[in-house]
């Protein structure tokens, strides 16, 4: 399945970049290690998310390529779940492989999402910036999109 989307800015907690002072240095520095204790690499990405706004569609967990189960990587929030699937993208005539990550829901109890964003993980990507558009290519078999 291919989707259109368009990138816009996130809350900048993932990356560190949104100032938060629970987390100075994002939230994905301080996960990445509890996911590797679960067997998910992400040393390959970015240690931010790229957030893309899908028009209006909304995900249906099908099968994750990774799922970490009760995550405590933080002191302020209860533990989380987390789902990973396959995601390449087309940005700018280049395509890049990379992973969605999804909280779960049921677990998530801080920085509500919009149900029509996607967080991407991807290698850093030069010229990423709010209002580009990018198309998305992900597996019907992990995940899918109404």
């Amino acid at each position: 399945m291919t989707l259109e989307g368009t990138i816009i800015s996130g809350h900048g907690v993932a990356s560190g970049r949104g100032n938060d002072p629970r987390y100075p240095r994002g939230t994905l520095a301080l996960q990445i290690p509890h996911f590797q204790n679960q067997g998910i690499d992400l040393t390959l990405y970015y240690p931010g998310t790229i957030n893309v706004k899908l028009k209006g569609k909304k995900a249906e967990i099908i099968q994750p390529k990774h799922t970490a189960w009760n995550v405590n990587w933080s002191s302020h929030i209860s533990p989380e779940n987390f789902f990973f699937f396959d995601a390449e993208i087309e940005f700018e005539k280049k395509r890049y492989k990379g992973l969605i990550y999804m909280p779960d829901p049921d677990t998530k109890t801080d920085h509500f999402q919009d149900e029509s964003l996607v967080e991407l993980l991807l290698p850093r990507i030069p010229g990423v910036k709010s209002g580009k558009s990018i198309s998305l290519k992900v597996k019907d078999t992990q995940i899918h999109f109404h």
